[in-house]
């Protein structure tokens, strides 16, 4: 299990004065990219082999409020990721200072070739960084049809002609 530790800052809360639910995004792709980091991938290799990651959904739940004042960890697991490496799916947990689980999310991606725009498999060198890390119990093989699980589609606005 990967965690990284922030301090909540006054930028990072809402009107309510707890931490805003745009901060909780922010935090989970600073710690995706700090473990991604660790596994090589960086802005220099991905620019190399021209790939970026893309966010298919982010379900976050929350359970607890939190405030400014106190360090939080922030976790990242594997939970899933297809044979080619193309999807892949973490789970993010929220902590406080006393280790309470305050948030859970639940985020879906891929990575995405930058020249065509279109996804793409994982090069070998980064299946070979993902094959030594630890995964979540529940990790599983994901296929293109685990990501449509939720089946959405666009609804684009109609114009009206004169």
């Amino acid at each position: 299990m990967f965690y990284k530790e922030f301090d909540i800052r006054w930028s990072d809360l809402d009107a309510n004065r707890h931490l805003a639910n745009s901060a909780y995004i922010n935090f989970m792709s600073h710690t995706r990219m700090a473990f991604l980091g660790q596994l090589g991938f960086n802005q220099k290799s991905m620019a190399k082999y021209e790939i970026g990651p893309v966010v298919f959904y982010e379900h976050v739940y929350y359970f607890k409020e939190a405030f400014a004042g106190k360090p939080i960890k922030v976790s990242l697991g594997l939970k899933g990721m297809s044979e080619d490496g193309m999807f892949f799916e973490f789970e993010h947990n929220f902590y406080d200072a006393e280790g309470r689980n305050f948030a859970r999310c639940e985020m879906m991606g891929a990575w995405m070739d930058l020249s065509t725009r279109k996804l793409t498999a994982l090069p070998q060198v980064f299946m070979d960084a993902f094959a030594t890390i630890e995964k979540e119990e529940e990790f599983r093989t994901l296929t293109k049809e685990d990501t449509r699980k939720f089946a959405r589609v666009p609804k684009n606005l109609t114009t009206v002609s004169s």
